[in-house]
């Protein structure tokens, strides 16, 4: 914000239920540049040499069920009217309804422009007027990857006459993909994995570092294998990406392979087959399973929360016949090296 005012530009801020007056317990010395929305209800803001006016209201807690956009102002006359709101609109799938309300709320006030806030990808929410989630500056972890960064809006005579993205990342995320159907060899993996980040560093970062989610799938008769030595895979991988650019880390691998039909080790017995194909319809192991594991789940409850492909999650949520299918693999996978 120093540097903002330095270069004689103003900023005007909008708190939302991430920076909500009640989370920030200190007065931040703002620079003068800064003005920020009140808390109490909705604020016009006023430029006089540009012709502009911003109405806002920022959120005095971090949960907000009401419908701010109804409150807001009617639009000045003579001016190009800016509404400002931290909203999730009607419903956004991975958030939280926060500031609820539909576009005809918005029309109806009849601003020129709407910047919205909390949906943390670009949205083009409304043509006419404009109503843009412009998205955040930078992506914090793997849900959000891709671009990010500002909207630029250009204005002559009240309408506006482009909307322009404005990259401002400097790190991007990425999930990459490997088809490791019809590998034989650890060695065909790992080529396959240094082929995809390779190609996921030009193609998804250029010139922004990148971190990767390495995914594996396909059909392979490795399948069991690689769900076993996952903590390898993912150190083997770690040293392909560094290999491969400076400016390229891995996040984490994910396994989700899959066994040729009838391909079972031929080192094992019928009757451990048998045992190993049922142990997902088991419910007495499932029983075992919850009980043997619920003295981690209450451990780990303070932990960073599981994302909802690991086995964490699934144990979490009582989903225990993928947690014995995992088992199930990981044995076949060892006991295949037997004999």
């Amino acid at each position: 914000m120093g540097k903002l005012e330095k270069a004689g530009i103003p900023v005007y801020v909008l708190q939302g239920n991430h920076d909500a007056a009640s989370v920030l317990t200190k007065s931040l010395p703002w620079p003068a540049n800064v003005h920020r929305f009140g808390t109490r209800g909705p604020q016009t803001f006023r430029i006089e040499k540009l012709g502009v006016a911003l109405h806002g209201w920022s959120f005095a807690q971090q949960s907000a069920p009401e419908n701010l956009a109804q409150h807001y102002p009617d639009a000045v006359p003579h001016a190009f009217n800016i509404g400002v709101l931290h909203t999730s609109l009607s419903g956004h799938p991975r958030h939280d309804p926060y500031a609820p309300c539909e576009l005809a709320d918005l029309r109806a006030r009849g601003y020129d422009y709407w910047a919205l806030g909390h949906v943390h990808d670009f949205q083009k929410a409304c043509e006419d007027p404009p109503v843009i989630f412009p998205g955040n500056l930078q992506g914090r972890n793997i849900r959000e990857a891709g671009a990010k960064g500002a909207v630029m809006v250009e204005v002559h005579d009240r309408a506006v006459t482009r909307v322009e993205r404005v990259e401002l990342d400097v790190l991007r995320w990425a999930r990459v993909s490997v088809d490791c159907g019809g590998c034989e060899t650890v060695e065909a993996v790992h080529e396959r994995v240094r082929e995809a980040l390779a190609k996921a560093r030009t193609e998804a970062a250029s010139d922004h570092g990148l971190i990767a989610r390495v995914v594996m799938q396909g059909e392979t008769a490795l399948a069991d294998l690689l769900a076993d030595r996952s903590a390898s895979l993912r150190d083997e991988a770690r040293a392909i990406a560094a290999a491969t650019s400076s400016e390229l880390w891995l996040e984490k691998i994910s396994v989700h392979t899959r066994r040729p039909q009838f391909n079972l080790p031929g080192a094992l017995s019928g009757d451990i087959v048998a045992m190993l194909a049922g142990a997902e319809q088991d419910a007495g192991l499932a029983s075992a399973l919850a009980a043997e594991l619920s003295t981690f789940l209450i451990a780990s409850a303070g932990a960073s929360p599981p994302e909802a492909d690991e086995l964490r999650y699934a144990a979490g949520t009582g989903e225990w016949a993928q947690v014995a299918a995992a088992a199930a693999a990981s044995l076949r996978a060892r006991l295949g090296t037997l004999g």
